[in-house]
Order: C-alpha cells, then sequence, then structure tokens
C-alpha cells in the first residue's frame, strides 16, 4: 500500500510539473489517504503482534 502511496505522488509531482492541477490535486489527494491508511495498518499491525505464552 505505501508503493501505491509512492506511485501516487510521483503522478502528483509529474502532473503540477506539467501544469495539470486537478489532475495534481486528485492525485495528491489519493495518495495522502493511502498513506494515513499504510499507518494505521501498520499501527494495528504493531500493537496486535504475535504474544508469545511464557
Amino acid at each position: 500500500m505505501l508503493h501505491y502511496a509512492l506511485v501516487f505522488l510521483v503522478i502528483a509531482i509529474i502532473a503540477a510539473f506539467l501544469g495539470f492541477g486537478g489532475i495534481a490535486g486528485t492525485a495528491s489527494w489519493i495518495a495522502q489517504v493511502l498513506f494515513v491508511v499504510f499507518l494505521v495498518f501498520a499501527l494495528l499491525s504493531f500493537l496486535s503482534g504475535r504474544r508469545t505464552q511464557a
């Protein structure tokens, strides 16, 4: 998922450089959403990691 966030970030940067403001805004918004979802899943995975019984 982090890969897709980075891909959309690159698309947003290229679109902004070429002057496509609407596409750049949409791609950066998608990248931000995917990054937040990645952070939530990473945090949940970290908190609910495997626990061993001692």
